[in-house]
């Protein structure tokens, strides 16, 4: 890749496809979480366990975070914007087929469909790449950040899918959705454009996944990030239900207040990537850690609604997103820049993995060992300080250095 400064300037396509790509991020993730929302009702009308409900949220964060790898190490191979088109396009399919499996009353098919929309999760790999290749590396930590701003589209899923359901119906919920995602894949092939510093890479992508799987910055940022990131995500997609069980909120009411908890963490996001470029992502990263680690146990208490419970969750999903930009600015620092699509789709899995997980050990012991879902959130404190003694024992970003 040809450093910007070198022999192109950057500056007149930045802005533009930053802001292309942030939106179609929004999109695919609201596709991407479009179940979650809507897991009390499902719960209701097919009579689910906790175990089924937990299991029937997380599964698309599966292909979501799986997928990511392969659609990192193509997005090397063939840049950003068809591979932003190719997935939007590929996901609209699977919103339509979960509207059939929900008005069939089919939890089989739910999962089948559900399995199949994660494609939708898998653009993320593919705009870390694109959008930094625009920006000069004193600004990846900025760039990577407001594109992480998208994963704000499971703030519109919380907010707007149950309203959706009740304003326009449910089919048509994900008819609206899915002709978004086909409208953003037209939006990316006509507009968006690949960075002049982008160059196509000509290794194969199997043995260039090897090679990033070697070094030891993706096993690094693969554990960090699986605990901030990952903890957003499991937070997004299982709150609605949680909220249910603990607090006894409605679908709406719990659809509101999980839109709250993400947009908090959206907004972070990007702060994260900037004080990152300013005084060191470890230093970002630790402090995120910390906070996660003490709010973990505040949220296992308990606390009373409405203000003592929501404000512990606005501030859980502030320290979440500062650690998820503050991570991926290290990642930008860090990863070869030949090698910075295989990099970030590996460490992009291992957040969506991080996901994964939770919902179905929350669902597990839902009311064992520790009221509620108490041991949930005691492995959340664990991991969390696990994750900060890594970040403390490491050194300093090459750029701090």
């Amino acid at each position: 890749m040809i450093e910007a400064g070198d022999t192109v300037d950057l500056r007149a396509g930045q802005g533009k496809n930053l802001v292309l790509a942030t939106l179609a991020s929004t999109l695919a993730f609201w596709a991407w979480t479009i179940i979650g929302p809507l897991g009390v009702r499902y719960a209701t009308d097919l009579d689910l366990s906790s175990g089924q409900k937990s299991v029937l949220v997380a599964v698309p964060v599966l292909v979501g975070s799986i997928g990511r790898i392969a659609a990192g190490a193509l997005t090397d191979k063939y840049g950003g914007r068809l591979l932003f088109t190719i997935l939007l396009l590929a996901t609209a399919p699977f919103v339509l087929l979960v509207a059939l499996a929900g008005n069939l009353d089919s939890y089989a098919l739910l999962l089948v469909f559900g399995f199949f929309l994660g494609v939708a999760g898998t653009i993320f790999a593919v705009g870390i790449p694109f959008s930094s290749a625009w920006f000069e590396p004193s600004r990846r930590g900025f760039a990577t950040g407001v594109f992480g701003a998208g994963m704000g589209g499971t703030a519109l899923s919380a907010f707007f899918t149950p309203r959706f359901v009740t304003w326009f119906g449910y089919t048509t919920t994900h008819v609206i959705v899915a002709v978004a995602l086909v409208l953003a894949a037209a939006m990316m092939w006509t507009i968006a454009r690949d960075s002049p510093a982008w160059q196509p890479s000509t290794d194969p992508v199997v043995p260039k996944l090897v090679a990033a799987a070697r070094l030891p910055v993706t096993w690094e940022m693969s554990f960090l990030y699986a605990v901030v990131f990952g903890g957003f995500v499991a937070f997004s997609t299982y709150l609605p239900t949680y909220l249910k069980d603990i607090y006894d909120f409605d679908l709406t009411g719990a659809g509101t207040r999980t839109a709250g908890f993400a947009i908090a963490a959206v907004v972070a996001r990007p702060v994260g990537g900037v004080l990152a470029d300013r005084i060191g992502a470890r230093t970002v990263v630790v402090v995120s850690l910390v906070g996660t680690a003490v709010l973990a146990v505040v949220v296992a208490l308990q606390p009373p609604v409405e203000v003592p419970a929501g404000a512990t969750f606005v501030v859980l999903a502030l320290f979440l997103g500062l650690g998820s930009g503050g991570v991926f600015a290290w990642v930008a620092a860090d990863a070869p820049p030949a090698q910075a699509g295989s990099v970030t789709g590996l460490v992009s899995a291992a957040g969506g993995l991080g996901g994964f997980f939770p919902p179905l050990v929350m669902g597990a012991t839902y009311e064992a060992v520790f009221a509620g879902y108490g041991l949930g959130l005691a492995l959340l404190t664990v991991v969390a300080v696990l994750a900060l003694v890594l970040a403390v024992a490491m050194g300093r970003s090459s750029r701090e250095e």
